[in-house]
């Protein structure tokens, strides 16, 4: 049995579906159901029951499961250690980061830190902030929109606020009454417009709402004069000369989304991501 195949195990189990996982891991759907029937004849017992729905554990795929997140542990740990005793700067660092944050910023920090630590090997995963927080712990840092990770040490890496958008002016004296386009984002986002929606009622009234997957999606969306759109400064810059905005403000001061690199408490210890730790909060984003 390799490592992937327990990694592979506990992917199955966490997302519940041959294809959903085949999809996540890219490789082909026929692949992951070999692999899988690889393991199942390796330990000679069913790990899991096909359901037209889901994945379900057999009582001896729990017991399996149990031992494939042990040693996957296990080899991380001593991954740790490993790399922790090393006086040079390699290893493998594990970045859990916003997709908005990986696509605007994170190219140009990554690119220069694998020229400067080159025996580094980068994990990245991307996402969405609030999927990252549900499994903040599998990663030495996260890079996270929105509120703080409560349980872990946080740095708050720039302040964003945020705009609305249209091709259409903004009156003063008058109601504006335009769609509202909006890109796939945690609650958090969702809240903070929502809530400024609601004190501004008298201002501005979303005649429906448009919703997209991605922030550049919205944003093409916009300027094709489809509807108003909400967005962060971060990836609005060059659209201030160029289209009507407003900026979102309660009581006086702005609406903002907050970026936040955060990492469990000793895991400083390990050079490579020490370093990059230095590197990302040495950065001016804004």
């Amino acid at each position: 049995m390799k490592i992937e195949d327990y990694e592979l195990l506990l992917k199955l189990n966490e997302i519940g579906t041959i294809r959903g996982t085949a999809k996540t891991i890219l490789i082909s759907q026929p692949a992951v159901t070999q692999r899988l029937k690889y393991i199942e004849d390796y330990f000679g017992e069913m790990i899991f029951i096909r359901t037209p729905k889901s994945l379900v554990l057999t009582p001896s795929g729990e017991i399996i499961l149990e031992h494939a997140k042990q040693v996957v542990e296990a080899e991380l740990t001593l991954k740790n250690r490993l790399s922790s005793s090393s006086k040079e700067v390699q290893g493998t660092l594990s970045i859990a980061c916003s997709s908005l944050i990986s696509q605007r910023f994170l190219p140009k920090i990554l690119g220069n830190f694998t020229n400067m630590f080159p025996k580094v090997t980068i994990d990245l995963v991307t996402g969405i902030s609030e999927d990252i927080r549900k499994n903040h712990k599998d990663y030495h840092v996260c890079i996270i929109r929105g509120e703080k990770l409560k349980e872990s040490t946080s740095i708050r890496l720039f302040d964003d606020p945020l705009y609305i958008f249209d091709t259409e002016p903004f009156p003063k004296d008058a109601l504006k009454e335009r769609p509202l386009i909006s890109f796939k984002s945690d609650d958090s986002m969702h809240e903070l417009v929502d809530n400024w929606l609601y004190h501004h009622q008298h201002q501005i009234k979303p005649l429906r709402t448009m919703t997209v997957d991605q922030i550049e999606t919205c944003k093409q969306f916009m300027k094709q004069g489809i509807g108003m759109a909400v967005l962060p400064k971060s990836v609005s810059d060059s659209m201030m000369d160029e289209f009507p905005h407003v900026a979102l403000e309660l009581d006086g001061k702005p609406v903002t989304r907050y970026t936040w690199l955060s990492y469990q408490e000793g895991i400083r210890e390990l050079p490579q991501v020490d370093q990059f730790i230095k590197m990302i909060t040495s950065q001016t984003f804004l």
